[in-house]
């Protein structure tokens, strides 16, 4: 199989096994099995596809790149991936959308910070890291990884309305309507940009994550990536 057919294959693979798995196939996989052991099994399918993907991403062949990346570029795409890391910790804490057993009651507050901005900010933090990804790196093979990690968040996230809306009914009905799924659509539409000012563990949280990873793009022998690419 020719090394782009392959990385295709693998990450169709990946998202189809997620999406079954965390969907269709899950109340009668775990019915049947027991949910421990049907998380297990969800794990190590997982797990698995995850590093046929990443098998078939390292066996790319050098690809020339459709447009050459300038500082502006550069600048923009390290932007996004700041404002990506934000959101990002700013969903650990308080976030309904996680499977945690106050997710009901955290539902009842009113959106603030990353929450006033989308109610799935970790799943936009991974679609915006996607992008500026391709951004600065426009290859093809690029292309097919940042748009699997893209969907996979962004379809995951419209699944997990309606999955969060049987769970847990008129508490995850009410969170919706007073945030939004697009990043500042609720602002566009009037609701107050100050609520959107992000909390400071997902800002601090945030900045110290984006110099962390941004660092280690380039310690691993990667793109110098973030402000790295401006001092040293």
């Amino acid at each position: 199989m020719q090394p782009m057919s392959l990385l295709v294959t693998t990450c169709v693979l990946f998202v189809g096994t997620h999406f079954a798995l965390s969907h269709p196939l899950r109340a009668p996989l775990a019915g049947r099995m027991g949910e421990r052991a049907f998380l297990i099994v969800y794990s190590i399918v997982a797990i698995a596809t995850f590093i046929m993907v990443v098998q078939a991403w390292r066996g790319m062949p050098p690809e020339p790149p459709l447009w050459v990346a300038g500082d502006l570029l550069w600048a923009f795409a390290s932007l996004l991936v700041l404002f990506a890391s934000i959101l990002f910790m700013g969903s650990l804490i308080g976030n309904p959308a996680l499977p945690a057993p106050n997710a009901a009651f955290a539902a009842q507050g009113a959106p603030r910070g990353v929450f006033a901005i989308t109610r799935h900010p970790m799943m936009w933090g991974f679609a915006l890291w996607a992008f500026a990804h391709a951004l600065v790196m426009p290859t093809p093979a690029q292309f097919v990884l940042s748009g699997m990690i893209a969907f996979l968040a962004l379809a995951g996230s419209a699944g997990q309305d309606v999955k969060k809306a049987r769970l847990m009914g008129d508490s995850w009905r009410h969170w919706a309507a007073r945030t939004s799924f697009v990043p500042f659509a609720r602002q566009l539409g009037g609701a107050p940009w100050g609520d959107t000012l992000p909390r400071p563990h997902a800002l601090f949280g945030g900045i110290v994550l984006w110099i962390a990873a941004t660092w280690a793009h380039g310690a691993l022998g990667y793109m110098v990536a973030g402000v790295w690419r401006w001092i040293g």
